[in-house]
């Protein structure tokens, strides 16, 4: 178990340098990265003296090392508008987006789980045949198309809920003022439903149909059929027996899918106005401001790396073969 996990850690480790190689030369793609520091009317010994100031002038290798240093150090440079520190940007909009990612997974996970398994204890049946096509279907529809329709008909038409704003929560845990985070959630839940059935569905979708054809794969295991012979229930032999390892693929998918629903958060939160990380990051790229960009590429990054061995540590648990290994 420790040498697995050590070994994971240094995966990981390789992984996180990646992309901060892949962070550092999206600032160089676009030639020499001085010209965004500076103003269209700059004369040359200003672009000289800038390109000095700020490391431009040094081989790359020496760059790319002063950058992985300064991030550790938690310096992933200034926005070029704003004037602030690029990762305290980030971390400001990161409650709202993890907000958001959370009650998407949850919208997703706890319904694809319990629908997948109905569609497979019912295999071939008009309610599964209906399942398993709007799963196709939610597969199919884009999320920026999804959002809008869900703005226009149940924001707009119905007026059942809001279709932009935002009441802080999470934010207010993480300063340990858990009695105002409390008071504001009935009034953050409103705000939240939209864009997380924008961001969930697919992922629903998607869940539903891996939990199905798990669950089928398992039932037709032979410890199952002993079970049945024995004269235990259906309930009893779903749960006690099925579930554990037709969840060993959905666990496994669960580590990318919060990688994923960040990923989607991007669109959403500009469809709906949301103040996260995605628009923050939408806006920095049509302005140019690549600190910005750099900051909330390396932060997730992190997050989806740090979520992906925790989801490897408790696969190790669930399938002692992978232990043995």
């Amino acid at each position: 178990m420790g040498k697995y996990i050590a070994r994971r850690l240094a995966q990981s480790v390789i992984v996180l340098l990646g992309v901060t190689l892949l962070a550092f030369v999206t600032l160089h793609l676009a030639g020499d990265p001085t010209y965004l520091y500076v103003s269209e009317r700059a004369s040359e010994q200003e672009i000289i003296d800038t390109r000095a100031r700020l490391g431009f002038d040094r081989p790359l290798p020496e760059q790319y090392l002063s950058f992985v240093v300064r991030m550790f150090q938690g310096d992933l440079g200034v926005s070029l508008r704003s004037r602030k520190p690029a990762l305290e940007m980030v971390m400001e909009r990161l409650p709202a987006t993890l907000e958001l990612t959370i009650c998407a997974m949850l919208f997703s996970t706890l319904l694809a789980i319990p629908v997948g398994i109905l569609c497979a204890t019912r295999r071939g049946t008009p309610l599964d045949g209906g399942i398993m096509l709007l799963a196709m279907m939610g597969q199919s529809m884009p999320g920026f198309w999804l959002g809008i329709m869900l703005m226009l008909f149940v924001g707009l038409q119905l007026r059942w809920l809001p279709i932009s704003g935002h009441e802080p929560v999470l934010e207010y845990f993480l300063r340990g003022d858990f009695a105002r985070g409390l008071q504001n959630l009935p009034q953050a839940i409103p705000y939240l439903i939209l864009p997380s059935i924008t961001i969930g569905v697919f992922s629903l979708s998607r869940n539903a149909r891996l939990v199905r054809s798990s669950m089928l794969e398992v039932l037709n295991q032979e410890y199952i059929t002993t079970a049945r012979s024995k004269g235990l229930t259906e309930r009893n032999i779903i749960v006690r027996h099925a579930m554990k390892n037709a969840m060993l693929p959905v666990v496994t998918l669960l580590g990318l899918e919060f990688g994923f629903l960040l990923s989607g958060v991007v669109v959403t939160e500009t469809v709906f106005s949301w103040p996260g990380v995605g628009r923050l990051v939408f806006n920095a790229i049509t302005q140019r401001d690549i600190p910005v960009v750099q900051a909330a590429v390396v932060t997730f990054s992190f997050m989806f790396i740090l979520l992906n061995l925790l989801v490897d540590i408790i696969y190790v648990q669930l399938d002692p073969r992978i232990r043995l290994s």
